[in-house]
């Protein structure tokens, strides 16, 4: 394995985390939205997975198109994961202060 292929989740995360977070800010006040953050993410994540796969394939450890993208569907996730830490983090902090 190439220390380039490491690099394709956190790419794929950092990415579906900050597009999701400027739909959040455009949509602002929308609840139904809010129920179809983690879908949004996944499916976003697994179109990244594969536009990496055919656009640049040394840096996605994927063999073929489905594996693809489950990393990106995965890495989609794990933007939505990373997301509730770091409100939950936030949340513990204002109620410390009360």
């Amino acid at each position: 394995m190439e220390y380039l292929e490491l690099i394709s989740v956190p790419a794929i995360a950092t990415i579906v985390y900050w597009v999701i977070n400027i739909i959040k800010y455009a949509v602002q006040d929308n609840e139904k939205f809010k129920r179809f953050i983690p879908l949004i993410s996944a499916v976003l994540g697994a179109v990244l997975g594969v536009v990496a796969f055919f656009a640049l394939p040394s840096i996605i450890p994927a063999s073929n198109v489905c594996i693809a993208i489950l990393i990106g569907g995965a890495s989609g996730l794990t933007a939505t994961g990373t997301n509730q830490i770091i409100k939950q983090l936030g949340k513990k902090d204002e109620d410390d202060g009360e």
